[in-house]
This record gives structure tokens, sequence and C-alpha cells, in this order.
């Protein structure tokens, strides 16, 4: 499972041009999954994230976590995570789970943050989405659980 993180201050995902999962201050999380994923890994990854201090403190370091500056998660499937573009122009996507599989998966990730108490927006599985981020730092982290290597 991989997590693309992004602090923002604001950002909201919009489906026909309807927004349909929106936050302030917080992360923007773009979420992948692949075959060998399980409830595991979304365990680790939740509590990874909801535990992160990338908020600066009074002195100007990144001491603080989501909760303590009220902070707030937009969660967004993206399969894309997995393209594989090592060979040729277009990337194949064969290690991304199936839909059936990385669904249930995305939705159980978000439970996970909701049951740590943060608030957690979520954008639209498998919809054609417009996401509009805007970056706070810019802070970007890359987290990844490959449940083959713990």
């Amino acid at each position: 499972m991989r997590a693309l993180l992004q602090r923002v201050s604001s950002a909201n995902v919009t489906v026909d041009d309807r927004i349909i999962g929106q936050i302030d201050r917080g992360f923007v999380i773009l979420l992948g999954v692949t075959h060998s994923d399980t409830t595991a890994e979304a365990d680790w990854l939740a509590n990874k994230i909801a535990g992160l201090r990338l908020f600066e403190d009074e002195a100007s370091k990144m001491n603080l976590s989501l909760a303590e500056v009220a902070g707030s998660v937009l969660v967004v499937s993206q399969f894309t995570l997995y393209g594989d573009a090592r060979k040729g122009r277009r990337p194949s996507f064969t290690a991304a789970a199936r839909p059936q599989q990385a669904e249930p998966l995305v939705d159980y990730f978000c439970e996970r943050l909701r049951q740590s108490g943060l608030m957690v927006a979520t954008g639209q599985f498998g919809a054609m989405m417009q996401v509009n981020i805007q970056n706070d730092g810019p802070v970007t982290l890359m987290l990844e659980r490959d449940a083959a290597n713990g």
C-alpha cells in the first residue's frame, strides 16, 4: 500500500463539477493498493499517518501532529501510484489491485483514520476526479507498507 501525502492549507475533490470532499488544514493522501495488500498494511499506514508530526510548532520545527493542529484528511484513491513506466512510453498498471480488492481496503483505511479521531473526507472510488490542492510548504512524503516485506 502506498500513500503520497501532501501537507495542505486546503483541498477539495470535485466530481461532475460538484465538490464531494473538502478540508482545510491537513493532509491530502493519494492512496494506492496493490495485490498483496491486506488490512494489516492499511492499519500500519493509518497509524503512521495519524502520528506523523509534520506541522510546525512555535519554534518553527515540524513537531505537531494532525490532532494537535485540529487538522483533517482528504483521501483520494489513486491506482496510478502503482504505475510502472520503466519500459516503453505507456505505463503498466498491473501492480495495482483490482477495484474489488482495492475499494474495500481504501474504505477500511479511511475508517481506521476516523477511529484515530481524525475528520476524513474522501474522493469517489473509480470516478474521474478533479483534486484541488493548496500545498503548505510544500511538504510531501511517500509512505509505503509492502505486505511481502512487512
